[in-house]
């Protein structure tokens, strides 16, 4: 195998992982598509850096939804928090109490918001949760 083929086989290995990361991290498929932005964030975010040893998943999901609230980007914690929740990596209790903390570094302001936030998003994992547990919904 030449340094090109070699080079190649890497990137696939890092997308293959990254795409793999992506689906436990989001709790859905997400096929590959084009363009390097994507590239960049599944092979080197998701392939290499949420696949790092020394953290779990939801540790790492704990400072992200921590970030995510101090700058108040709710539009990405309506992603992070039903993952979190699909994941049983934290409780709608948690998740609650998490708010509660961080209303006291982020502000009262962004806390309101980020608590209001947090108790439509359990509301709506219960419902999506009882409909996929009813026998009868196709």
């Amino acid at each position: 195998m030449n340094d090109r083929d070699e080079r190649l086989n890497d990137r696939d290995e890092r997308r293959a992982r990254g795409l793999d990361m992506m689906r436990q991290v989001y709790g859905w498929e997400i096929g590959d598509a084009p363009g390097d932005f994507f590239g960049i964030t599944v092979d080197h975010l998701f392939g290499e850096i949420w696949t790092r040893p020394g953290l779990s998943m939801r540790d790492r999901r704990l400072l992200l939804i921590g970030m995510l609230a101090g700058q108040g980007l709710n539009d990405v914690l309506d992603i992070q928090i039903p993952a979190a929740l699909q994941n049983d990596e934290l409780s709608p209790a948690e998740l609650r109490e998490i708010a509660i903390f961080l209303t006291h570094y982020i502000g009262w302001p962004l806390g309101s918001k980020l608590s209001v936030q947090v108790d439509g998003l359990i509301a709506k994992e219960r419902a999506r949760s009882a409909r996929s547990d009813d026998p009868g919904n196709p």
